[in-house]
């Protein structure tokens, strides 16, 4: 990886650091430890320390194990990093099929736990979608992993049209604002947002000792025909500890998909409420949060409560995304 002549890092570097920016990207892939400092280059991930050193032990024709600070990056490196799209995108593929009663490892878990999930995400391929999965044959074994987790993605984009059947839309999410959170340090807190529906979960960035966060960041979620109400949750960061919980909430998102199904290409109307999810005593919404189409789009703004916390609220914007 070559540098400038004043010392500033090349175009490639600095595209690896903004890729590392990502919020999906600020915890580990495969126990989402926070900061993660490493990174398989082919397979396209994100590490802790931890992760690393299982990884290091598949063997770089599985996974090519670099120090996102120490070490030199080539171009091909860092190109095999980015087509991938980091952590969401890698564990999308890769996690896709979860079994039931599998879980990832936490940060704090055993050496035996890590390395077990490590080998059967990658090494067996067991969470894939089988028509996905790589053989693993002589020929697989003499080629790196680069070229299987790009042969993957190619084959996941050349079947779009037959996944998107699985969805009905994708949600935007615009988290904007938490206010009042609750104390979970000395004096303050360090939250962040977790957005999960059924096996898919995004998260945003952490903000350091703030009971009053602004993140305005925006988190995508895929719809599928049989969906449930989306759980977020906020946490404190902790180095030490595991996290703590600082409440949650229910999204339901029915009457936004409902009425955006029924009105369609919503670029054929003017601005016009659509519909509405009420408040009442057994959901999170502080008031009445309408649907609206605005310049062509269906949009929502949820003003939420959290549940099972002493206080807090959270702010959002919703936006419709059909296929």
């Amino acid at each position: 990886m070559s540098t400038s002549a004043l010392g500033r890092p090349s175009s490639g570097k600095r595209r690896l650091k903004d890729l590392l920016g990502q919020s999906d990207n600020r915890v580990c892939a495969d126990c989402e430890a926070p900061d993660p400092k490493w990174a398989s280059s082919n397979i396209g991930v994100f590490l802790c320390l931890k992760c690393c050193g299982v990884h290091r032990s598949l063997g770089a024709n599985i996974s090519k194990v670099l120090s996102v600070a120490l070490d030199d990056w080539d171009e091909e490196d860092i190109e095999a990093v980015i087509e991938v799209g980091g952590n969401a995108s890698a564990n999308s593929i890769y996690e896709s099929y979860l079994p039931e009663g599998v879980t990832k490892p936490a940060p704090d878990a055993g050496h035996e736990e890590r390395t077990q999930f490590i080998k059967s995400k990658y090494e067996q391929q067991a969470f894939l979608k089988p028509s996905l999965r790589i053989q693993s044959g002589s020929a697989a074994k003499n080629s790196s992993q680069v070229n299987s987790t790009r042969e993957i993605v190619n084959s996941k984009q050349s079947s779009n049209s037959a996944e998107d059947s699985e969805y009905i839309g994708k949600m935007k999410v615009k988290v904007l604002r938490g206010s009042n959170l609750a104390v979970r340090d000395m004096l303050s807190s360090d939250p962040y947002i977790v957005l999960t529906l059924g096996k898919q979960k995004v998260q945003t960035s952490v903000v350091n000792s703030n009971l009053n966060p602004v993140w305005n960041e925006e988190l995508l979620l895929s719809i599928p025909h049989d969906y449930s109400p989306v759980k977020l949750q906020v946490f404190d960061q902790d180095t030490f500890s595991a996290d703590d919980i600082m409440g949650e909430a229910d999204i339901d998102m029915q009457p936004m998909i409902n009425s955006a199904m029924a009105f369609g290409d919503a670029k054929k109307f003017s601005d016009m409420q659509i519909g509405k999810w009420l408040k009442s005593y057994d959901n999170a919404l502080i008031e009445d949060s309408p649907v609206n189409i605005v310049a062509g789009k269906v949009r929502q703004e949820l003003w939420l409560r959290l549940q099972n916390v002493e206080s807090g609220e959270v702010e959002l914007e919703l936006e419709w995304l059909p296929l």
